[in-house]
């Protein structure tokens, strides 16, 4: 029940608002009615009739469950089609140079291409359309039925309802030419007759043919004859609903239609009879094979070839399986079908650049790809048209052949070391200006001048004598035999290597910047050895 709001209630008058609300509930007492007049289901739970306590509604109401937000854009319109909304006289500037409309530019014209725009013939201009923008929702940009006019459904129903009546006429035709062929029949025959009852049996037969079978013009009411009322299980305890039963109850059951113990076997608890049960009867005249024959036609076979792919997919170890993931495996067999073809047309295309493709390499001529005309066309020895009218190339709506800075030729014409360029003058740049016949000598002598220059200076150049490099005989290596030392040299050698010796046993003569020299003469190393200490040296007491 919908209360207006929570307040105290004494013990009596809560029992009389649940006694109340049952007497409600049974139909005993009328239903609660809210703001607008409209009653109230009192079978509606408290927690959703209930309104919350900061609305403060004053009577019951349900209006708190009603959506109470609304977009003021949102808009339920759609765009007025083909409406136009000024017809102008004349053309306008900035309008479309094609038809005259100022909605659109000349790229966007949907109108056939003029020969002469209405920019210079300034007639026949086009009106205005009525351009519109809405502000949809989220349901209304997704809402396939948005803008769809009920109306067209009528041109539906006028399709359908011709069809019959063009079979109803078409049946009524074919019964009247047959009760024409009857009566004549009937006339050229002999009016002696047997006088048994076989006449009238043929013609209650003959009636019964030529008489229309409603049943059968009406297939609408033959859709139903599949349809059964029963019992169906389901999770929720079962439910009434429709089943649909495939077999016409006039037709034979398959188990009778071979008696033989021998013939294909029948399986009652599921219905099924996989054999054929009459494998030498004429196919046809047949309408049952054996269950074995859906199982190998139609989507049966697309089905066992997705559950194989699943299969495979599983053993390569891709994370796939047909009962857990039935949509994921299916769009995964899509998708493989999809590469699969379109590595097999990859791997066609690669042999046909690799080796190419005789048939495809005779091309038509120009006549039977352009046509063929009647118009004569007379030229003279010099090439120029005497008689007739040259065939005009077609040209496109964007802009063809034109020239910048004195060009002849279009950007892009020529292509050199990867690089585009204009072939009247072979330069590379964009916005040069052209140079001509003489651009293209200049840049050639150039390139000339440039060659024989590097040719010349690589001719000219010297070749450095190889230096050779000053070894020194230091650093333990071998001392040759026909080295000369220097007297001199030897003798400041043998002093420094004095001082040296001494400062390293007494570090006080040590000086605080020490000089490192990295070059080693003959006469230090000479020195070094002279004043070495030798361990295996017996004088070598008598030396400190």
């Amino acid at each position: 029940m919908a209360t207006a709001s929570v307040a105290f209630k004494s013990r009596e008058d809560h029992r009389k608002q649940i006694e109340l609300e049952e007497a409600r509930k049974a139909g005993l007492a009328p239903a609660e009615v809210d703001e607008d007049g409209k009653e109230i289901n009192p079978h509606i739970p408290q927690y959703m009739s209930s309104a919350p306590w900061y609305l403060n509604a004053e009577r019951p109401s349900l209006k708190h469950q009603r959506k109470w937000k609304s977009d003021p854009n949102y808009t339920k319109s759609w765009y007025d089609r083909g409406a136009k909304i000024f017809q102008a006289d004349k053309y306008r500037k900035g309008a479309c140079q094609n038809c005259g409309a100022m909605t659109h530019d000349s790229k966007s014209c949907m109108e056939r291409p003029r020969k002469v725009g209405a920019q210079w013939t300034n007639k026949h201009i086009a009106p205005d359309e009525k351009i519109e923008t809405f502000e949809l929702d989220y349901d209304g940009k997704r809402d396939r039925w948005n803008g769809y006019d009920a109306s067209s459904y009528a041109l539906v129903i006028e399709r359908y309802e011709a069809r019959d009546n063009a079979r109803r006429k078409y049946l009524k035709e074919q019964q009247l030419k047959k009760l024409e062929e009857k009566n004549n029949n009937q006339n050229d025959e002999d009016g002696d007759g047997d006088g048994d009852g076989d006449g009238d049996g043929d013609e209650e037969d003959d009636e019964d043919d030529l008489r229309v079978d409603e049943a059968k013009v009406d297939e609408s009411k033959q859709m139903d004859f599949a349809k059964v009322e029963k019992r169906v299980r389901t999770t929720g305890g079962g439910s009434t609903g429709t089943v649909r039963n495939l077999r016409i109850r006039e037709d034979t059951a398959k188990y009778l239609l071979n008696l033989d113990v021998n013939s294909a076997h029948y399986d009652p608890k599921t219905r099924s009879m996989r054999e054929d049960p009459l494998p030498d009867a004429d196919p046809n005249e047949k309408f049952y094979e054996g269950d074995n024959q859906y199982r190998n036609s139609g989507q049966a076979l697309e089905f066992k070839q997705l559950n194989i792919h699943a299969w495979e997919a599983f053993d390569k170890g891709q994370d796939i399986h047909m009962q857990a993931a039935p949509s994921q495996a299916e769009l995964l067999y899509k998708n493989y079908k999809v590469i699969k073809e379109k590595l097999k047309y990859q791997t066609k295309d690669t042999i046909l650049e690799r080796y190419g493709n005789a048939a495809a390499e005779e091309e038509l001529p120009r006549e039977l790809l352009l046509g063929q005309s009647e118009r004569e066309v007379e030229y003279d020895r010099a090439g120029r048209i005497i008689k007739g009218q040259e065939l005009a190339l077609p040209r496109s709506k964007y802009e063809e052949d034109v020239f910048i800075n004195n060009h002849t030729c279009v950007w892009g014409s020529w292509w050199k070391d990867h690089q585009w360029g204009y072939k009247c003058c072979k330069q590379t740049i964009r916005n040069s200006y052209c140079t001509g016949a003489a651009g293209i000598e200049a840049a050639e002598a150039v390139n000339e001048l440039m060659k024989s220059n590097i040719a010349r200076k690589g001719a000219t150049e010297e070749v450095a004598a190889p230096v050779e490099e000053k070894r020194l005989a230091t650093w333990g290596t071998d001392v040759p035999d026909d080295l000369e030392l220097d007297e001199k040299l030897l003798a400041e050698a043998l002093k420094k290597e004095d001082i040296r010796k001494r400062e390293e046993k007494d570090e006080r003569k040590r000086k605080y910047n020490v000089r490192w020299e990295d070059e080693v003469t003959a006469e230090d190393m000479e020195a070094y050895r002279m004043k070495k200490v030798h361990h295996d040296d017996p004088m070598k007491a008598f030396l400190s």
